[in-house]
């Protein structure tokens, strides 16, 4: 197998975490997301806790730190998929220093989908499965008075995390304009999987 390295971005609440974990399935590689990695280091570390909290960025310094480290283990031998990294030029620059990018996926949503989605998006405080009780997956009626509610995804720290994106990632496609492939996010989770696997 030739290595993968793939990128996928998009907007909070656009799919890319799901579709990075669907990717992670068939082609057997691992789905790395810088938001899984800070909330880890959020932890045991309050700055980085109240940044995430309020939808701030956390320094290039930190994300190169964990996402370096990340990707040196041995699970990342024959490729990975990148989500929430590289999140700007500067980022992607220092990336494409050190790896081969193969793919790079955008997947479109508009800033009011996302808002919708994320304000209703719970986990699950029991297994932390993600569920949604605007769009899918969408929980069992058993289960539904136990879900919470992330801190990120209260409004206010959305809109700032949808401002930042506009502002910094969204120039990513242009950074990756010879290989960047825009999928309509807005569509069912497997019809943007097919999307998706149609370029691969």
């Amino acid at each position: 197998m030739n290595k993968k390295v793939i990128i996928i971005f998009g907007p909070q609440g656009s799919g890319k975490g799901t579709q990075a974990k669907i990717l992670s399935e068939k082609l057997n590689i691992p789905h790395i997301s810088t938001g899984d990695l800070f909330r880890q280091v959020a932890k045991v570390d309050e700055k980085i806790k109240q940044a995430t909290v309020k939808g701030g960025l956390v320094s290039d310094n930190l994300v190169f730190k964990l996402m370096y480290q990340r990707i040196a283990q041995t699970d990342c031998e024959n490729g990975y998929i990148l989500d929430g990294f590289p999140r700007t030029v500067e980022q992607s620059k220092s990336l494409s220093q050190t790896v081969d990018v193969t793919n790079v996926f955008e997947i479109k949503i508009s800033d009011e989908e996302s808002v919708k989605r994320l304000v209703n998006r719970r986990y699950d405080p029991v297994d932390n499965k993600i569920y949604n009780l605007y769009t899918e997956p969408r929980p069992a009626p058993e289960i539904i008075s136990r879900l919470a509610q992330r801190e990120d995804d209260q409004e206010d720290a959305i809109r700032e995390r949808l401002r930042i994106y506009n502002e910094q990632t969204k120039i990513l496609k242009e950074y990756y304009k010879e290989m960047c492939v825009t999928i309509n996010g807005e569509q069912s989770i497997d019809k943007v999987a097919e999307d998706i696997m149609k370029h691969l």
